[in-house]
C-alpha cells in the first residue's frame, strides 16, 4: 500500500515561500507522525513532529487539516518548519550561507513508530534567487555581502544592518528587486569594542549609492543595530526610508562617534539586574539603563533630524530590550516636533528574534553581544504569525516609500 508525500507548487522554493505539504495513498482515517527533520551549518539537528489522520480516501493536506498533537497543534500549514527545534536548550538555527539551500526532509510515519517510515519528500528552500548576484565585499572600514537583483535596475537599495555578519534577509531581499548590502555592526568580539563609528556606515551607505544599478537608499534594522539605523537616518543625508526592528531608542553599551568626535554617550548595562530562570537563560531587558529616565536623555538618537521615513516594529513579548516602551517614547518624540513621518506595527506574542518567515522559532540562545544565553520571549505560534506579516510589511513600506520615477516620489513630510 504505497503512500507519497507530496509539496506543492513544487520541492525547490525559495526560503520565504511556503509549501503545501499533502499526503496521499494512506489507509482511510488512518492516523499518522510527520516529522520534518534539518542540519544547519554548525552541523546541529533541529526536527519536530505532529500527529495528523487522514480523510475517508486517505489523505492528509496541511493547508486543510489540523495536527492533532506533537510540536504544535492545529491547521497550520507551515508549522512543521517554524517548530523544529534541536534536542538541546539553547539552540539557534544557523543558516547564513546564501549559496546554500535550507534543505528540509519532510517524513510520514506510522503513529508513534519513528522506525516504520511511509514516505519522505525533500525540500530545498534557496535563499538566494535566479540571477541574483553575491559579491563580498571591503571597504576601508567596513566590510559586508552585496546583493544584486539580475536586469537594468536601477533599484532600490537597502543597507541591512545586523548585530553580527548575516546573509539571510539581505538575500531574500535582493530576490524581490532591491541592491542590498548586508553590514554587521560586530566584525570584532562585542567586548573589544570601544565605540561605534558612525562613519563606517556612512562609508557604506556612500558605497551603496555609489553603485551603477542603484536609483533610492533605504536602511533595515538589523536584530540589533537599531541605534545605527536611527543615527544614520538622523545625521546622513539622503536616508529614504528606515526599519526600525525590536531595538533600542537610545545608544546603547559603547558611545556613538562621528568625524571623529562622540555625539551620543551610550545608556549603560547592569548585569546585576539580569533576571536568570531555571533553564539557564536570562531575561536581560531590565539591565539596560532605562532610556526613559531624565538622565538618560542624552543618549536618546535626535531622530526628529530624519528627513526620511521611519517603521517601527515592536514585538511585545520582547524579553531582550523593552521595545514597546522604546517605541511609544520615539513617536512621542516625532509629534512632539511635530513630524507625521512614520508608521508602527506592533506585535503581540511575538519575540525579540524576528526574522524571515518560517525560520524555526528560538525562546533562547547565547548571546555573543553580552556572553550569556538569553531568553528572547514570544510565544512559537503568534512569533511564526508575526515573521509572516512582517515579511510583506517590510516589503510594502520600502516599495512605497522608495521610487525612482521623480513624479511618483512621495513629498517628505
Amino acid at each position: 500500500h504505497a503512500s507519497t508525500a507530496l509539496l506543492l507548487p513544487s520541492a525547490r522554493c525559495l526560503f520565504d515561500q511556503p509549501v503545501q505539504v499533502k499526503v496521499e495513498g494512506l489507509r482511510s482515517r488512518q492516523v499518522v507522525t510527520m516529522r520534518a527533520r534539518s542540519m544547519d551549518e554548525k552541523g546541529v539537528v533541529f526536527s519536530s513532529s505532529a500527529t495528523y489522520r487522514a480523510d475517508g480516501s486517505g489523505k492528509i493536506d496541511l493547508l486543510r487539516d489540523p495536527s492533532l498533537s506533537g510540536s504544535y497543534v492545529g491547521v497550520e500549514p507551515m508549522g512543521l518548519l517554524w517548530s523544529m527545534k534541536a534536542d538541546a536548550l539553547h539552540k539557534y538555527f544557523f543558516k547564513d550561507n546564501a549559496l546554500q539551500p535550507h534543505v528540509v526532509k519532510f517524513s510520514v510515519h506510522e503513529e508513534g513508530r519513528e522506525d516504520r517510515m511511509l514516505a519522505e519528500v525533500t525540500n530545498e528552500r534557496l535563499l538566494i534567487g535566479n540571477g541574483v548576484s553575491r559579491v563580498p565585499v571591503k571597504g576601508r572600514n567596513f566590510q559586508g555581502v552585496l546583493f544584486t537583483p539580475p536586469g537594468q535596475g536601477p533599484f532600490p537599495a537597502v543597507l541591512d544592518v545586523s548585530t553580527f555578519a548575516s546573509e539571510k534577509r539581505a538575500s531574500l531581499l535582493a530576490n524581490k528587486g532591491f541592491v542590498v548590502l548586508a553590514v554587521p555592526v560586530y566584525t570584532d568580539k562585542p567586548h573589544n569594542v570601544k565605540q561605534t563609528n558612525l562613519d563606517h556606515f556612512k562609508e557604506a551607505v556612500d558605497f551603496l549609492q555609489q553603485q551603477p544599478k542603484v536609483k533610492s537608499l533605504m536602511l533595515l534594522k538589523g536584530l540589533s543595530g537599531g541605534e545605527i539605523a536611527l543615527s544614520l537616518a538622523a545625521f546622513v543625508p539622503g536616508v529614504e526610508a528606515t526599519v526600525w526592528i525590536n531595538g533600542c531608542s537610545a545608544v546603547s553599551l559603547v558611545p556613538l562617534y562621528y568625524e571623529n568626535q562622540q555625539i551620543i554617550p551610550p545608556l549603560l548595562f547592569d548585569t546585576n539586574k539580569m533576571i536568570h530562570t531555571e533553564s539557564g537563560a536570562s531575561i536581560i531587558k531590565y539591565g539596560l539603563g532605562n532610556p526613559l529616565a531624565e538622565k538618560n536623555k542624552g543618549s536618546l538618537v535626535p531622530i526628529e533630524q530624519a528627513k526620511g521615513r521611519f517603521l517601527f516594529v515592536a514585538a511585545e513579548d520582547d524579553h531582550c530590550w523593552d521595545t514597546k516602551a522604546c517605541m511609544d517614547q520615539m513617536v512621542e518624540r516625532l509629534k512632539h516636533h511635530g513630524k507625521e513621518n512614520f508608521e508602527t506595527v506592533r506585535y503581540p506574542g511575538a519575540g525579540h528574534l524576528m526574522e524571515p518567515p518560517y525560520s524555526p522559532y528560538c525562546p533562547s540562545s547565547f548571546s555573543g553581544v553580552i556572553s550569556y544565553v538569553v531568553l528572547w520571549g514570544g510565544e512559537a505560534r503568534a512569533h511564526a504569525a508575526a515573521e509572516v506579516h512582517l515579511w510583506s510589511k517590510i516589503q510594502e513600506f520600502f516599495k512605497t516609500h522608495l521610487s525612482c520615477d521623480a513624479a511618483q516620489t512621495k513629498p517628505k513630510l
